[in-house]
């Protein structure tokens, strides 16, 4: 007999059992479904071992294989363009975009599962697939949703830790110090403490990740609601996945911003290892630090204007846009505008990128919903001159190698069109997303025995006599 491991659980399998057509039908699908097949943690214990071996057999047959070579460029420019970094999650391709294990974003939306048949997918069907390399099922993504919302449990004191701050604090100040009173719960130190063996470093690490990927939406609920909307908290509601109870947290209960912040979460989970998020959260983490303190730094480098500050600084660059010149702007008007901007020394932000050369894909997705939900919103059409007005204009620059817009410059006029219009918060809902990938690779991280991470650094005397070395040699 097939143990089911909540009434929840209990109850979906007799609505299945009502709906098959008949009684073999009925047992066949009961077979299927064990709980091993719908705990993600019974699934990454029989993934590890298959894992671990393939990469010893990389390190004995390819460790001296080389990937490239280092140039004094890559060396001053932010390591760009070097590889050194194992990331399982994600791939980041210059001309495809981002791929979740080995799955574009438009693959994605197809075959994961939604709320609804069509619907956006669901972040924790996200999850899974970063943890395992498998497109879930259904019952899969339920049965997760259940487990997430059963960690969705913050201490008093976590948020008498964000109540010592003032409400003035930015939002991710306000965000990491909820992470940081979190980490008084971590399972993976608490092991540590008492002498876990490195083999089983993984298990509270996946305790960890999941536990803090479930409270994180709501400490990011309860900052919002601290700053922007008298303290007044909203709990929890048991009958909503992931992403649609995000939104609810936040007070946002429009079905179709239900269905948003499914697709942020999911578009914004992973960008594989060389971002500043995903690398800090690696690096700390390589330390043997908890994941609560790894995600924290993350969420510090996120906290960077030249990072995850982005979305924040687009939409406050196209509002200043309509304050200027007005919603009506004309192409010549917005034109000018743009070159008066560059012309100040600053950018135009929600524009380029470090890695892509070609339109960001998570632009795109998040576009197709624009036209599907707003096609009429102002702010929205803006954004559509801009596409036609600024890659012109930048590629006119010769600096830039990629005009394109990037994620930045469409997420923050989706937000605002539902009534989120507090751009100072956006960066936090990066941060909740990005936790699903680096959580993921976390536990990846501790399975496969990643060791501390620890690059060569070189002054730049030694640079000079390398170089004047190899010229005269």
């Amino acid at each position: 007999m097939v143990l089911f491991r909540s009434v929840t659980a209990l109850s979906k399998l007799r609505s299945r059992l009502g709906q098959q057509s008949n009684l073999r039908d009925s047992v066949r699908w009961l077979q299927t479904q064990t709980s091993t097949d719908l705990d993600l943690r019974s699934q990454l214990k029989e993934l590890i071992p298959e894992k671990q071996e393939r990469l010893k057999k990389i390190k004995a047959e390819y460790g001296k294989v080389q990937l490239g070579n280092i140039t004094v460029d890559m060396v001053l420019g932010g390591m760009r363009g070097m590889t050194g970094l194992l990331w399982e999650t994600s791939l980041l391709d210059p001309d495809e975009g981002i791929r979740f294990r080995g799955l574009s974003i438009p693959e994605c939306q197809k075959v994961l599962p939604g709320a609804k048949p069509g619907g956006e997918p669901l972040p924790e069907g996200l999850l899974w697939l970063l943890l395992t390399g498998k497109v879930p099922s259904k019952e899969q993504v339920d049965a997760l949703s259940e487990e997430l919302r059963s960690r969705a449990i913050v201490p008093d004191y976590v948020y008498k830790a964000i109540d010592a701050l003032p409400i003035t604090a930015h939002p991710m100040t306000q965000f990491t110090t909820g992470v940081m009173a979190l980490q008084v719960r971590s399972e993976f130190q608490k092991a540590y403490d008492e002498g876990i063996h490195k083999s089983k470093y993984w298990e509270p690490t996946f305790e960890d990740s999941l536990s803090l990927i479930a409270q994180l939406p709501v400490v990011a609920s309860y900052v919002y609601r601290r700053i922007f909307k008298d303290g007044k908290v909203i709990p929890v509601d048991d009958s909503l996945d992931y992403g649609a109870n995000f939104s609810h947290l936040l007070g946002f209960d429009d079905p179709k911003m239900h269905e948003l912040m499914r697709l942020y979460v999911t578009i914004h989970s992973d960008h594989e290892g060389g971002n500043v998020s995903a690398h800090t959260g690696h690096l700390v983490a390589s330390a043997l630090s908890d994941p609560y303190l790894s995600f924290a730094a993350a969420l510090n480098g996120l906290a960077g204007p030249l990072h995850g500050l982005a979305n924040q600084e687009v939409l406050l660059w196209i509002k200043s846009v309509v304050d200027e010149v007005g919603e009506n702007v004309t192409t010549e008007q917005l034109k000018d505008y743009v070159w008066k901007t560059l012309n100040s020394g600053k950018v135009v932000p929600g524009f380029g990128h470090g890695v892509l050369r070609k339109t960001d894909p998570r632009y795109s997705c998040q576009r197709e919903f624009a036209l599907k939900h707003l096609p009429d919103d102002p702010l929205f059409q803006l954004v559509s001159k801009l596409y036609e007005v600024v890659p012109p204009i930048l590629t006119e620059l010769g600096k830039v190698k990629n005009p394109w817009p990037n994620v930045d410059a469409h997420s923050g006029v989706l937000l605002n069109h539902f009534g989120l219009t507090e751009a100072r918060f956006f960066t936090v809902l990066f941060g909740v997303s990005r936790s699903i990938g680096i959580g993921s690779q976390l536990i990846w991280d501790r399975a496969l025995g990643l060791p501390l991470e620890r690059p060569k650094s070189v002054t730049m005397e030694s640079l000079e006599n390398y170089c004047k070395k190899a010229a005269s040699s």
